[in-house]
């Protein structure tokens, strides 16, 4: 049986998910809520739950605060939060558990089963340095977190030279000559990284649009990248390519 503990300032958030649990109530109990910091600090240390959902505003304070005092980390977060736009992305480039609020149903339903499938994460508190980073620097250099088979890896975006598919894996490039083989599709590196001056130039190929060294003219052309490596352009994405490159 999962022990969860709600952490929110207002009542009705914490009765929410309370009732959105309710049909996984076979494999997962609530044993306690708090609406502030030290009442949380006490409740975590009664009942060493394995799952923690924390609300990122708490009256003034913030439950990153609340994961200071708390360290080390013997538990799961899922973070929830009423925070726009920008700070969405600031959670997925950390890959950091969040839920949107008002929180839906099967929102909930697939954080369950993503906490199901991992233990207490040791790397939790790296994680929230990444998202800490983000959140505070919108137009900054960001980080981002990538699961690899031994954990994961820390990066800075701007030490990325390109991603290449490998079915639904993905290699990602880096300045350095590493290469990092990453179990999730080139897709979701693409919808994750194109804002930050990348473009998928082919099924196979993301590029860091500031390490293209060259581009050479054809039916779809060809780009060098700072790395000296060769790289095709698809046919029907050169003319999109090309207004991102200029």
């Amino acid at each position: 049986m999962i022990r969860a503990v709600i952490i929110d300032d207002e009542q009705h958030g914490i009765d929410w998910i309370k009732e959105l649990l309710v049909p996984f109530r076979e494999k997962i109990k609530c044993v306690g809520s708090a609406r502030t910091l030290q009442n949380a600090l006490s409740l975590i240390k009664e009942v060493s739950p394995d799952l923690v959902f924390l609300d990122i505003q708490i009256d003034d304070r913030t439950g990153f605060e609340f994961l200071q005092m708390v360290s080390p980390i013997s538990f799961e977060v899922i973070f929830t939060t009423a925070h726009e736009k920008y700070a969405v992305r600031a959670f997925k480039f950390s890959a950091v558990d969040y839920l949107l609020k008002p929180i839906d149903a099967d929102d909930l339903r697939i954080a369950l089963l993503k906490f199901e499938t991992k233990s207490a994460s040791k790397h939790l508190e790296q994680k929230i340095d990444v998202l800490l980073h983000n959140l505070e620097a919108r137009h900054t250099v960001k980080k981002i977190t990538v699961p690899t088979m031994d954990g994961y890896e820390f990066l800075e975006v701007t030490d990325i030279v390109r991603c290449r598919s490998d079915v639904n894996y993905t290699d990602i490039h880096l300045k350095n000559g590493k290469k990092i083989t990453v179990s999730k599709t080139l897709k979701s590196f693409e919808e994750l990284l194109e804002p930050e001056h990348f473009f998928r130039i082919h099924n196979s190929h993301l590029i860091n649009l500031r390490e293209v060294k060259k581009y050479v003219k054809g039916k779809g052309g060809y780009v060098t990248m700072n790395d000296n490596t060769h790289l095709e352009v698809s046919t029907r994405r050169k003319d999109a390519f090309l207004k991102r490159l200029i």
